[in-house]
């Protein structure tokens, strides 16, 4: 592999340009024939069948609790897990950003299981199933016959400050077997003094304990309640109540806004990114707020993970928490509004409390800006978009305060708040910018404002043209973009000019981000020459390969990326950042991937209330793609497209049974209205 990427280098700079051709397929097809797929697919979920010593972590959330599960097989093949509970209303002092209550439980806060009087006996892990649930299957062996079967089934209440653990025992073998669980009864209180509403009450309890003589094949459950409660909160819970809720919750979101696909891993990496998208979600005392996660990043708001990343996905997916948190994370935003045009701070935090503006201006307000004007058109409500206009206007106001002589508007940094140089100008602030003034003219067009609108037009037009003047280069041999003046390595988010539609580079662009000097097993390095990747600026990439109408190229990595990540080592949902955080698997990246689907694969952009424009280039690969029961723009409906001999048929169906086919000749997107 090393020798072929080698070559492949030298293949780019012998001929000063690489055209994406037989060359680079091969090497993806190289690398994507390296994976060895750790889990299966299964028809609810994915499923690790343990040979081996792996060890893995995931996150899932509900309205007041979030749980990481580090659980894995050891060098014996002994269970290993670990429960990592996060609390986001139960605040701690200092309450900053990261004064979430996190409490660890390991394998010794479990109930404790003796079979026949034999008191160490080793739980061997046997496989895993994740379905929005994680299910870990081990055995329980004791001298001489007897083998008891163990399921621990892990999942957060959807509303409650809980995670319920039901550990299932059941007697495998061929005679009676005499099985002893103690009680578990944990309890930790937290110092009063370190709590913003006093001292927290930790606990974690079982419902049944003693002797139980169990039959071959008989079975019996234990359900252990995690629980952290502040003075007056009920500390009563149902453990077989709250898994049937998370069940319900986990179909619900399969049932809206469904891939359908000849390829079965996109279509369940989708599923299991709405879920991830959706579900971290908490109920602060500010209001329903989505949060990242990660065991650091709750109760608060940024204006890239939420404003510009998950928030213009939310009415595609029709999930009412995910809508409302997006107009109240627009409503926190607009309260710092200010004539004297100070920047709004990057992110809101502690419930809605406080503030964090450490990196200073990072293009916050072309966020900002970018997300509510897709999100307005999409959510396709006239009264909310109309209060989110003020808060449009001021951010592209206080954009355009910022613009240099050149053309372009200036930051303090990007979202990478200085971890890589961005200039005084940079490439991301702009071109969000840019994307905010096309979205913020289809808005106020659609609320009679023609003026603004044009005026938004006709910045935006200059402000492309400066884009190139300004940022078009020649870096490290391709004919891309550099993302600040001076800088001379590749970066990631050149890929950006595609996802807002500008192709006057698209060869050289699309050459350096699949070079080995961008595009690494992992997915795009941030920056040629360093390891560090970001799943963020490998999403934003493959949206924008899609639109640049290179779809063969795009779904190649695409599908490779979505299998290292659904069936891989680190399962199942796109991650936040390596080195750092250890590829948490923060929210708003799986709305990122969904996204690659909604406006990458399909195309889809709004451009008004009841209007949309559509892109669904299918793959040479491909017959035919849908995805169904969409829930943007206030209706609710199906997008279909078949080929057919020398073009394509789009099939647009509603909810209440009209049914549009549109003929398309698979060139130019199409516009379509309700």
């Amino acid at each position: 592999m090393i020798s072929l990427f080698r070559a492949y280098v030298f293949f780019v700079f012998a001929l000063g340009a690489f055209v994406v051709n037989a060359t680079n397929r091969t090497t993806i097809n190289t690398l994507a024939n390296t994976l060895n797929d750790r889990w299966q697919l299964t028809s609810e979920g994915i499923n690790w069948q343990v040979s081996d010593s792996h060890e893995d972590h995931l996150e899932f959330s509900g309205e007041q609790i979030s749980a990481i599960i580090y659980y894995g097989s050891d060098q014996k093949g002994n269970l290993t897990l670990n429960r990592k509970l996060v609390w986001p209303m139960l605040r701690t002092i200092p309450n900053d950003t990261h004064a979430s209550l996190i409490h660890d439980f390991p394998m010794t806060i479990s109930p404790r299981i003796s079979i026949n009087g034999e008191r160490d006996v080793q739980e061997q892990l046997k496989s895993v199933n994740f379905d929005g649930i994680l299910v870990l299957n081990s055995e329980l062996s004791s001298a001489p016959s007897n083998a008891i079967q163990v399921n621990r089934t892990l999942s957060p209440s959807t509303t409650k400050p809980v995670m319920i653990e039901q550990i299932n025992l059941v007697n495998q073998s061929a005679t009676k077997a005499t099985v002893n669980i103690e009680a578990l009864n944990y309890r930790f209180e937290t110092d009063i003094k370190a709590g913003v509403y006093g001292a927290y009450h930790i606990v974690a309890n079982s419902d049944i304990s003693g002797d139980f003589e169990l039959a071959p094949q008989q079975a019996i459950q234990i359900n252990v309640i995690y629980s952290a409660t502040k003075k007056g909160q009920n500390t009563v819970f149902n453990g077989g109540e709250e898994v049937q809720k998370r069940r319900d919750y986990v179909k619900s979101l399969q049932q809206d806004l469904q891939l359908v696909t000849p390829d079965p891993i996109l279509n369940k990496m989708f599923d299991f990114a709405k879920l991830r998208a959706a579900e971290s979600i908490f109920r602060t005392k500010g209001g329903l707020m989505h949060a990242p996660g990660g065991g650091r990043y709750y109760a608060a708001i940024w204006a890239n993970d939420q404003a510009e990343y998950i928030n213009p996905f939310f009415p595609f997916l029709g999930n009412n928490t995910g809508n409302e948190s997006a107009i109240n994370s627009y409503r926190h935003f607009a309260r710092f509004i200010n004539e004297d045009f100070h920047y709004i701070p990057s992110s809101i935090i502690a419930e809605g409390d406080d503030i964090w503006d450490g990196a200073g201006d990072r293009g916050d307000c072309a966020m900002i800006a970018y997300g509510a004007s897709r999100f307005a058109l999409a959510y396709g409500d006239r009264q909310q978009a109309k209060k989110l206009l003020p808060l449009i206007d001021w951010c592209l106001t206080y954009s355009f305060r910022k613009m240099g002589k050149e053309g372009v508007i200036a930051s303090d940094s990007d979202e990478l708040e200085g971890r890589f140089p961005a200039g005084e100008y940079n490439l991301s602030t702009n071109m969000l910018t840019y994307g905010a003034l096309i979205s913020s003219a289809h808005l106020n067009r659609e609320l009679g404002k023609q003026s603004l609108a044009k005026d938004y037009q006709d910045k935006a037009k200059k402000l492309r043209a400066a884009v190139e003047g300004y940022f078009g280069a020649k870096v490290q041999g391709f004919d891309t973009y550099r993302y600040y003046k001076g800088n001379d390595k590749l970066r990631a988010w050149i890929a950006l000019p595609f996802t807002f539609g500008i192709f006057d580079r698209k060869q050289g662009t699309l050459n350096a981000l699949l070079s080995p000097l961008l595009w690494s097993e992992d997915g795009i390095y941030s920056e040629a020459g360093n390891k560090t990747f970001w799943d963020r600026a490998t999403l934003y990439a493959f949206r924008g390969i899609f639109a640049a109408q290179e779809t063969d190229t795009a779904m190649r990595y695409f599908k490779y990326y979505s299998r290292k990540r659904l069936l891989g080592e680190h399962v199942p949902y796109a991650v936040e950042a390596w080195p750092e955080g250890n590829q948490r698997h923060l929210s708003a990246e799986s709305a990122l991937y969904a996204r690659v689907v909604t406006e990458g694969v399909f195309g889809i952009e709004p451009t008004g209330f009841k209007r949309f424009t559509l892109a669904p280039y299918l793959p040479n690969s491909w017959n035919n793609m849908c995805l169904n029961n969409i829930k943007a723009f206030q209706e609710t409906f199906d997008i279909c497209v078949q080929r057919q001999s020398d073009s394509y048929q789009i099939s647009i169906s509603q909810e209440q049974g009209k049914l549009k086919k549109i003929d398309w000749d698979g060139t130019a997107p199409i516009s379509y209205s309700f």
